[in-house]
């Protein structure tokens, strides 16, 4: 999202060619981005502290699938945005799902391993997280250019896809047991 936004909605939305990085136009837009990621980081914020709560009506899977379902949402839905204002309804759901992102995984995870391993499986965990963002650095921009033929909002609308994916696959996580915090002080 973060290396594909910028274009997309620069050529999409804006109807801007991705390219004349030095227009007025073309930096306009790219503000408007910077404001769309902090409507999105505001409302992670917030949704990740409401997160325990939510977990409690429903449970951690439940809960995490469902941000990822908003996350796609967001993100396909920027395809369908005309009118720059309402990609701010876009960043909602992306909001929603990157507040959960950076919290229920480590959380379902952490109720499923052994407590004196913990380090290890989370270290072994964190390769999931950087091993996409490599594999998007090298594959990501030969996609958008040769595939999607420089189009980068059809890269938005294939995160969207695997966010949906993503949610349906932490459906059937085995996450039962209740987080225990031990106290050795």
């Amino acid at each position: 999202m973060w290396v594909f936004t910028t274009p997309a909605v620069v050529d999409h939305v804006y109807h801007i060619r991705s390219g004349d990085t030095s227009s007025v136009e073309y930096n306009n837009a790219a503000n408007w981005v910077n404001v769309c990621f902090g409507v999105y980081n505001l409302v992670s914020a917030i949704y990740a502290l409401m997160l325990p709560r939510i977990v409690r009506y429903t449970s951690r899977k439940k809960t995490h699938a469902f941000s990822l379902v908003m996350g796609g949402i967001g993100l396909i839905s920027i395809y369908f945005i005309q009118n720059h204002y309402l990609l701010l309804l876009s960043m909602v759901g992306i909001g929603l799902a990157w507040g959960s992102i950076l919290a229920m995984p480590y959380a379902i995870l952490s109720s499923s391993i052994p407590v004196k391993k913990i380090g290890v499986y989370m270290g072994i965990f964190n390769f999931f997280i950087t091993g996409p963002q490599i594999v998007n650095g090298i594959f990501g921009g030969p996609i958008v250019k040769y595939i999607f033929h420089n189009h980068s909002i059809f890269a938005l609308i294939m995160a969207g896809v695997f966010m949906f994916f993503g949610a349906i696959s932490v459906l059937y996580v085995q996450d039962g047991k209740k987080i225990q915090i031990i106290d050795k002080a």
